[in-house]
């Protein structure tokens, strides 16, 4: 029985099996939950469809965050990418235009899908969708690879944390990049153990990152911190689909994590009481917003 511990779990039985990892979740949770694969298959298909109105309705040049602090983020990055203006070209300008979409849709009250957190819901999207345009992908490779996804983000759930307030944005962001990592290994048609290797990268490039919202809104610097979420997803997936491997394995990294987080201050979990919060502009924009 697939069980969500340990990412060398995962990979193993993908090995054994000859399947990508995605096939044997949707058929364990179809067992577990007593429902069928076409049933579960269907409804990730919907988050998958969430997920692109997510990044059009994003793409507004008149969006704007209900503090009024951010927005339009996303449509400038796409107006450079379309002008060629952009150093690294189209794909990683995509991704970055795209992450930048669905933060911005979340700040603002839109619909957005929490993969696996609101604060960090703009890497995975970005990350699928810009390979699925970059190569053509049809629609069910990409819905699979959210399966593949979602078991690494429960078995980083099951031995560390997603939750800011708890480990810091290397939760959050740190484990949506690693989620998104896995998903492009998979799109590429990389192995098992490409995924475990990239998930490994993800999390290192991440490894301590705090969190540390200006006001206390998922807005500033959450916003620009999916950008780069989907950028380090982007560099771990190349590498690990290039061979190179991770030193410290997924399952050590990801408890490594857990205990950096459980070192950090309150101050750095969330509660706006250090980091970028704590600057003389920091505080500034928290009586600009909140009047005291």
């Amino acid at each position: 029985m697939l069980n969500y511990n340990t990412i060398a779990g995962l990979v193993e039985q993908a090995e054994q099996a000859g399947k990508p990892i995605s096939e044997l979740v949707l058929a364990q949770q179809a067992e577990q939950t007593e429902r069928t694969e076409g049933d579960l298959y269907e409804e990730m298909r919907r988050t998958f469809r969430v997920m692109e109105e997510s990044v059009a309705s994003g793409i507004d040049p008149d969006l704007r965050s209900t503090s009024g602090l951010t927005g339009g983020a996303a449509y400038r990055m796409q107006q450079a990418v379309r002008e060629g203006r952009t150093i690294c070209g189209e794909v990683f300008g995509g991704a970055l235009t795209r992450a930048l979409a669905v933060s911005e849709l979340n700040a603002s009250m839109g619909r957005i899908v929490a993969s696996p957190t609101a604060g960090s819901c703009g890497i995975l999207p970005a990350a699928v969708l810009t390979i699925r345009d970059a190569r053509g992908l049809d629609e069910r490779t990409c819905v699979m690879s959210l399966f593949t996804a979602s078991a690494v983000g429960m078995v980083i759930a099951n031995n560390a944390c997603l939750a800011g307030a708890q480990g810091g944005c290397q939760a959050e962001c740190g484990s949506a990049s690693a989620m998104a990592a896995a998903a492009l290994v998979e799109l590429a048609g990389g192995a098992p153990d490409m995924v475990a290797n990239a998930v490994a990268i993800a999390i290192k490039n991440i490894l301590g990152l705090v969190c540390d919202p200006v006001a206390g809104l998922v807005e500033i610097p959450c916003i620009k911190r999916n950008a780069s979420g989907v950028a380090n997803a982007l560099c771990a997936a190349e590498l690990a689909l290039a061979g190179i491997t991770s030193a410290i394995p997924a399952d050590e990294v990801i408890l490594t994590m857990k205990r950096v987080g459980d070192t950090m201050p309150a101050a750095l979990r969330e509660t706006a009481e250090g980091g970028l919060a704590m600057t003389p502009t920091g505080r500034r924009l928290f009586k600009q917003v909140f009047g005291t």
